[in-house]
């Protein structure tokens, strides 16, 4: 049976400890890889659209939530995977799309899209509005954020029962640095302290209370804090089981409660299984997963060339290049250096920007020549050891060019399983 996230913090007191990988991705292949893994495995696939990426006016993919969960559905029918195993969520819903506006036209966005998603049929729902806007500090304080939190709760709560949908279970709480990666090299990261996080659930039960939303926030079964990881451009803050002590200690007192950790991409699965015995069991992932999507690819861009005379010499990487050269609003400010050393980052940053780009027309249609190019081909086992070594047992036979990304996505989605497995 898949996992229910409502009983998560209950079976870790039980002392049976599970977790769950948040796949928080849009790309086609990658959810077509999480949907195939989830129906291999009989496990829940949880997979989360942010509040820029999707939304009521469409986010930075076109969508809006009932899109993004249609897209979600169709390839999982595709797949053979039951409905049944698919729980969508919204992540970072508050008014962060909309903050060089003033509080109250933002936070009307805001609720415009939770009612979006809860209607599509999103049922874990993170809220934050921990952002300032416009004219407002960069990051709130607890009080605030929670009252603006229970605001959109009650639009939550009221979409809900009106469409006679299942009640919304409730994230709160933010990490910081934000989400998807830090522009920089980082040194070191402290976690939150269990004082903050106490702090705030203790303001969020009571602004909660306040409003009437009681109902609302016992449903709230997790907390976002940081646990002291993150990613820059450049490296990896690994996890260190040490410095979350007291934030595990906390979760004795508050049993309603487990640990969201954001941005644990790149952790690997020591760090993982740590993560999730320490109360940290929903695990999200996104960048990740899309570089390794791209590692792929430009492997098989590099296999192309070297094979097939008619190809040409790394296309696929060639179109990259020159399309965020000509659009530079998704990388620009976030990657410092000479130009070669941004040239590098365009391609192989570990925040993975050049996510951003895949859908572009140029790009798809590249990727297109690409799979058509080595769809069918048999590949000599010595171009997959030099490019993909680990992928050589598709040497020989002829090729499903798309098997290889989604094999290579299922490796990542792979070793947060065994990681949410992990006995105490």
């Amino acid at each position: 049976m898949p996992l229910d996230l409502l009983t998560l913090a209950a079976m870790r007191r039980q002392d049976h400890v599970r977790g769950i990988t948040s796949v928080c991705s849009a790309h086609p292949v990658v959810l077509r890889a999480a949907l195939r893994f989830a129906r291999d495995h009989g496990s829940a696939a949880l997979i989360e659209a942010t509040c820029n990426q999707v939304n009521h006016r469409g986010g930075y993919t076109g969508m809006q939530p009932a899109d993004f969960a249609a897209l979600v559905h169709d390839i999982a029918a595709s797949e053979g995977c039951p409905p049944e195993l698919i729980l969508l969520g919204g992540d970072h819903l508050g008014p962060n799309p909309w903050r060089d506006r003033a509080a109250g036209d933002a936070l009307a966005e805001a609720e415009r899209m939770v009612e979006a998603y809860v209607a599509a049929g999103f049922r874990k729902i993170h809220l934050d509005a921990s952002m300032g806007c416009r004219d407002e500090p960069a990051a709130l304080d607890d009080e605030t954020t929670a009252r603006r939190a229970v605001r959109l709760a009650a639009m939550a709560e009221a979409t809900a029962k009106r469409l006679n949908l299942p009640p919304p279970l409730y994230v709160i709480g933010t990490e910081v640095p934000p989400p998807g990666g830090a522009d920089h090299a980082i040194d070191g990261l402290l976690p939150t302290s269990a004082k903050a996080a106490e702090q705030t659930i203790a303001i969020h039960r009571r602004v909660f209370s306040e409003a009437g939303q009681s109902a609302a926030f016992a449903r709230a079964i997790a907390l976002v804090v940081q646990p002291g990881v993150e990613f820059g451009n450049r490296n990896v803050i690994a996890y260190d089981p040490g410095l979350s002590r007291d934030l595990t200690a906390l979760l004795t007192d508050e049993p309603q409660f487990i640990y969201e950790a954001h941005s644990t991409d790149y952790q690997g699965p020591i760090a993982l299984a740590a993560l999730v015995e320490d109360g940290f069991p929903i695990l999200k992932v996104g960048p990740e997963l899309t570089f390794v999507l791209r590692e792929a690819l430009y492997a098989l861009d590099l296999i192309a060339s070297d094979l097939l005379s008619d190809y040409g010499d790394r296309p696929l990487r060639n179109t990259m290049e020159a399309l965020m050269l000509a659009e530079p609003g998704h990388w620009a400010q976030h990657y410092d250096g000479n130009a070669d050393e941004q040239r590098l980052m365009r391609h192989y940053s570990l925040s993975d920007r050049i996510r951003y780009y895949w859908t572009r027309p140029k790009a798809a249609a590249a990727v297109d020549r690409l799979m058509t190019a080595l769809s069918g081909q048999s590949v000599p086992a010595p171009l997959f050891h030099q490019y993909l070594p680990a992928a050589r047992h598709f040497a020989g036979n002829p090729l499903d060019p798309q098997e290889v990304l989604i094999w290579r996505i299922g490796q990542i989605l792979g070793a947060y399983h065994t990681a949410g497995r992990a006995e105490p």
